[in-house]
């Protein structure tokens, strides 16, 4: 199983709208990318306003996903002024 998560800095000037990511960008990325399941993560407090979580169940899938994610990334704009880092990790036990 492969993990990528999509993590959206916080800071005094970014803007995050949950409310848009979680209906309308989360049904762009499950169309187009097709993982096996998503989650989000709402930051609390530390580094990051909000987390995606995409996985995906082998590592073919997500280059398949990511192949697919063009219309998902010119979304961004449409919910967040931040620059997502990416994290791609592979899950080890479960």
């Amino acid at each position: 199983m492969i993990k990528v998560s999509v993590m959206y800095p916080s800071g005094d000037a970014a803007t995050f709208d949950m409310e848009y990511y979680k209906t309308a960008h989360m049904e762009i990325v499950d169309r187009t990318m097709k993982p096996s399941r998503w989650e989000i993560e709402s930051g609390v407090d530390g580094p990051y306003i909000a987390i995606g979580n995409l996985y995906f169940e082998s590592t073919e899938a997500m280059q398949a996903g990511m192949g697919g994610a063009g219309e998902a990334l010119a979304d961004i704009p449409n919910f967040t002024n931040t620059e997502s880092v990416v994290q791609v990790s592979q899950i080890v036990e479960a």
